[in-house]
């Protein structure tokens, strides 16, 4: 009689043709390790290292929002709008688009998501303001920064998981796009002024974000505290493995988004 083995208990290893027990249960590490030993024989993925894109992005906000605050509180005469506007579009969109392009290209969705919002916010700003009288307001410029508002909460939340400061400036971001929605539909003075005190707030933390991360980049280490965490921490604290072992199920290796 022929003798029948349990065909789920054991596998061949194609490296030295051995039969050798299937474990069903293997420890996380151990899976981690043999991924990284068979990753070369599976695939082979070309990665290019490049400088973070967080400085340049939270600079362009630091640039968008501080002169909108001083205009918000009458430290700037509405008269200045349309030079505003020019530094929008001419100083600030070509940063942060840059930022979220290459925040896609790092493999970071968060940079990317948040950068690409503020770009666009701050690009249709620069356009209104442009093209309207000094020291109005729009009902559908304030229905778009409150849409906004809302969509930066997404990367925000994210940012929560891992890295701390950034966290901070897209949730402040996130307040601001709202309260300068609510100014826009009601045009009231104190709005107004919220807006603008928030704007101060959330340029010094842009600023600050720009050189902890730029003096990061620089060091490969950390210089002023990020609030790194977890994969935020590994990310920067971890080793080549630590780096690639979920590859495959990044978009772009993967065959479906």
């Amino acid at each position: 009689m022929a003798d029948h083995t349990d065909q789920g208990s054991v596998a061949a290893d194609p490296d030295d043709g051995r039969v050798r027990p299937r474990t069903h249960a293997v420890p996380q590490e151990a899976a981690r390790e043999e991924l990284a030993h068979r990753l070369e024989q599976v695939a082979r993925v070309t990665l290019r290292p490049m400088a973070s894109p967080m400085p340049i992005g939270f600079i362009g906000l630091a640039g968008a929002t501080l002169p909108l605050a001083a205009l918000n509180l009458g430290l700037i005469a509405p008269a200045e709008g349309k030079t505003i506007a020019l530094i929008m579009l001419a100083f600030v969109f070509p940063l942060q688009a840059t930022s979220s392009v290459f925040g896609i290209l790092t493999r970071d969705g968060i940079t990317a998501t948040a950068m690409g919002i503020l770009a666009g916010t701050w690009a249709t700003v620069g356009l209104v303001m442009l093209t309207s009288p000094p020291g109005s307001t729009s009902d559908a410029l304030g229905l778009l920064l409150l849409v906004s508002g809302v969509a930066m909460m997404w990367p925000a939340m994210g940012a929560w998981l891992g890295k701390l400061v950034p966290a901070t400036v897209l949730s402040v971001a996130s307040l601001r796009f709202l309260s300068s929605g609510a100014y826009q539909l009601t045009s009231s003075v104190t709005w107004e002024r919220i807006t603008g005190w928030i704007g101060v707030a959330l340029g010094g933390l842009a600023l600050y974000a720009a050189l902890a991360a730029l003096l990061e980049n620089v060091s490969k280490k950390t210089v002023l505290p990020m609030g790194r965490r977890q994969r935020g921490r590994l990310a920067v604290e971890g080793g080549f493995t630590d780096q690639v072992v979920d590859l495959t199920h990044e978009p772009g290796v993967r065959n479906q988004l």
